[in-house]
């Protein structure tokens, strides 16, 4: 299946980047804001060097190709109907979770699909009108 462009790639997706063929891909990607925050962490969330620079390459790789899509007023709008479906579906809308449904909040919020490796995380937002594509 392929993946209609553009499409927001999700932290799992841009992490695994190098390891994705480019013909599976949309042909324009853009990531948000939240996704960048996550890049950010990463090296600080590691002891091992190499692991550590690893992240930092990909870091900048990532800020020196995409500019990030804010999590604006539009997006936390539709953060209220992503948690509310969340809650509908008996499942916990905090901790962890909550990053993963700010970014699909800007995804839905710009109408656009969301390119993930963890499907299941977002499978209780397609009656929101979210499209999730796994990778």
């Amino acid at each position: 299946m392929s993946v209609p462009s553009p499409a927001m790639l999700d932290t799992s997706v841009v992490i695994d980047l190098d390891r994705i063929p480019a013909e599976a891909l949309p042909a324009e990607q853009a990531i948000c804001a939240i996704t960048l925050a996550e890049l950010a962490a990463g090296p600080y969330a590691t002891d091992d060097r190499d692991e550590r620079a690893r992240r930092q390459d990909r870091l900048q790789r990532i800020e020196a190709l995409m500019d990030p899509l804010p999590f604006d007023a539009d997006a936390a709008r539709a953060y209220g109907r992503v948690y509310a479906a969340t809650c509908s579906a008996s499942r916990k809308p905090r901790r962890s979770r909550a990053v993963d449904l700010m970014i699909a909040a800007v995804a839905l919020s710009r109408s656009l699909p969301l390119v993930t490796r963890n499907p299941s995380d977002f499978a209780d937002l397609a009656g929101l009108g979210l499209r999730v594509y796994e990778i």
